[in-house]
């Protein structure tokens, strides 16, 4: 039994909502071809890892915990299955090296013709790969911003050294001027997905934008992050 009287058995039962609705949340930025189901019963063995794994004692509530375990089961599949062809990682990777090139040049953040114009893209081909790339850079940014399930490793892992600790620290500040540093509506754009959990739908009418471009400059504030945090993420 936990603290709350509940048993395993209860605690799977009572968060077993949570799986459905982290896994739609990621699926709005997934290709057709993955299906919801698949990250569903990915997060199923997340969440049942995570009754197992929990430890009332360190402080954490149980659904933050179990959260973070169910998230990154889903994510661990996704990166197993990686359904972005290696046409789409080089391409993104190209994108992220001609922002970092061209922002390093102007002391600026580098706008979507810029970007194109370097790829020797019109700006419609540009978008088209930003929309082709946002699977992949889904688990990109977890990668690197979600610090949460690191964070939560003490509950069940050996703890960090604190070199370890220190450079985390570090990491973090680097992310948070980074994020600091995006165009106003990029960074908008972070704070309703990753803050308030707004779907793509919904971002768009803040935006007043389509749900298809939301996706193109999810992309490109991924990339651009990826761009400004190439020390740390090589």
């Amino acid at each position: 039994m936990y603290a709350s009287g509940q048993t395993k058995s209860e605690l799977v039962e009572q968060h077993a909502a949570l799986v459905k609705r982290i896994a739609y949340h990621l699926i709005a930025r997934l290709p057709p071809s993955v299906d919801v189901e698949d990250l569903i019963q990915a997060g199923m063995i997340g969440l049942l890892d995570a009754s197992h794994q929990f430890d009332a004692s360190q402080g954490a509530s149980f659904e933050t915990y179990a959260g973070i375990r169910i998230r990154g089961a889903m994510l661990d599949e996704i990166r197993r299955n990686d359904w972005a062809p290696r046409s789409v990682h080089k391409k993104a990777r190209e994108i992220s090296e001609k922002m970092r090139e061209i922002e390093q040049h102007k002391g600026r953040n580098a706008t979507d013709a810029e970007v194109a114009a370097a790829l020797g893209l019109n700006l419609s081909d540009y978008h088209q790969q930003l929309q082709d790339s946002t699977g992949h850079q889904l688990f990109s940014l977890d990668e690197f911003t979600d610090n949460d399930e690191t964070q939560a490793h003490p509950l069940t892992a050996s703890p960090a050294s604190p070199d370890d600790e220190v450079q985390d620290d570090d990491f973090q500040v680097a992310l948070a001027q980074a994020i600091d540093g995006l165009p106003e509506r990029e960074r908008l754009l972070m704070s309703l997905y990753y803050n308030d959990e707004l779907n793509l739908k919904e971002i768009g009418e803040v935006l007043g934008v389509s749900e298809s471009r939301v996706s193109q400059i999810h992309s490109q504030t991924v990339l651009r992050l990826r761009s400004k945090l190439r020390d740390w993420i090589m």
